[in-house]
């Protein structure tokens, strides 16, 4: 597939030159300096590419540069995928947002949730109702992460083997079946925490489809919208574009850190986190979103889904910082932000950290990428480099508040 390219000018695109001359060399400076190995950023207007950039290493040890057909571990940049496959299934009819999970995944069926004490002795309680569907895409199921250190039910996790979200060696049948083995932290549908929902999902989507997660996904998904280097592993072909991962070190340094395995079939398909993707195909997938389910006459879901993909869907049509009662969660960066099916949406520009049109939408990954698209100045933006940050990193923020000085109308 041939990588992406710059399809307009950016002046005429609303655009502004020097503003973007600005940006590029904001995130040049974070490379020379040794905070990013390199990094590659678009900026499309209406669909089409007005801003294309690429500078410094994909491999920093190896000397090889990032170029437009980079490809990139984009984790948790794969959960709105993963939704737009299981809301598929919905218009088909062989899915409901509010079918209780235990329908299809049988070791749901008894929920239990926390009450007090430690890891070592635990009280729970019956849930008052059933974890639904739509609980995990917007992530109110009341499941967690291990590697939060934030509540008992995490020490829960890690004491299974999961606090990297898939106790090693397990498949994603195994690995949901242990989540579903845990408490919950809270009532389904009170409260929000990030957590391991999106692989509950995609065991879903194999469930009610009856195939894996990676066959439905190149058949369903990836496969039509012309997706061709995004995919749960790379293959001998492609791995020559492979970005190498880094970690941040104590100093705000990079070096080389371990990552999801990508050679070969991996036996754990994370509809969390699992996919590899190139700018080319992430640029497919925000345009699917902006043209509300269809492109290139290829529709995969209606407008209606879309609208109520990216729209907030938290209790009481709270943000993220205000229902997500959670320490992890407790953070500026959450104001004026909801939550969609799959995907955040801002409901209160005035309160957000960095500028942000009404009703943007969009995810980013433990990696440091990102997409987002702003319907109202019909943008898309995103952001791709191979950094895992030790805690909280300005990379998303300073992106967000370069590229609105740079849109002009």
């Amino acid at each position: 597939m041939a990588p992406l390219r710059q399809e307009v000018d950016a002046g005429a695109a609303g655009l502004d030159p020097g503003a973007l001359d600005r940006l590029d060399e904001h995130f040049a400076r974070e490379v020379d300096e040794g905070r990013l190995p390199g990094f590659l950023v678009a900026l499309a207007r209406g669909g089409r590419v007005a801003h294309l950039t690429v500078h410094g290493r994909r491999d920093v040890a190896a000397g090889l540069p990032v170029t437009a057909d980079t490809l990139w571990r984009i984790y948790s940049m794969t959960k709105p995928v993963t939704s737009v496959a299981a809301l598929m299934l919905v218009e088909e009819g062989r899915l409901s947002l509010d079918d209780p999970v235990a329908r299809y995944l049988p070791a749901f069926a008894e929920p239990r949730v926390y009450v007090e004490g430690s890891a070592d002795d635990v009280v729970t309680r019956p849930a008052a109702g059933p974890v639904l569907v739509r609980h995990l895409m917007t992530h109110t199921a009341g499941l967690t992460f291990g590697f939060y250190h934030a509540h008992p039910v995490d020490a829960l996790y890690r004491a299974a083997g999961l606090e990297s979200s898939v106790r090693p060696g397990a498949d994603l049948a195994e690995t949901v079946d242990l989540y579903a083995g845990l408490p919950l932290q809270f009532e389904p549908g009170t409260q929000w925490n990030y957590s391991v929902a999106s692989n509950v999902l995609g065991r879903l989507v194999e469930v009610v489809s009856g195939q894996p997660l990676d066959v439905f996904l190149a058949g369903r998904v990836l496969g039509p919208l012309g997706m061709t280097d995004t995919g749960f592993h790379v293959t001998d072909e492609q791995a020559g574009r492979l970005a190498e991962l880094y970690g941040e070190t104590d100093d705000g340094g990079i070096a080389p850190a371990p990552g999801l395995p990508v050679r070969g079939r991996p036996r754990f398909l994370s509809g969390s986190g699992g996919l590899v993707s190139s700018a080319h195909d992430v640029h497919r997938f925000t345009e699917l979103l902006r043209r509300r389910g269809e492109l290139d006459g290829v529709r995969l879901l209606a407008p209606a889904t879309v609208d109520l993909m990216t729209r907030n869907h938290l209790p009481g049509g709270a943000d993220l910082r205000a229902v997500g009662s959670r320490p992890a969660h407790d953070e500026p960066g959450n104001d004026g932000v909801g939550f969609g099916l799959g995907v955040s949406v801002v409901i209160d520009p005035s309160r957000t950290q960095a500028p942000a049109g009404l009703g943007t939408y969009g995810w980013s990954g433990v990696a440091t990428t990102t997409f987002w698209v702003d319907p109202g100045r019909d943008l898309t933006v995103q952001f791709m480099t191979q950094v895992r940050p030790r805690s909280s990193h300005s990379v998303f923020r300073d992106l967000k508040h370069l590229v609105h000085e740079a849109v002009t109308d």
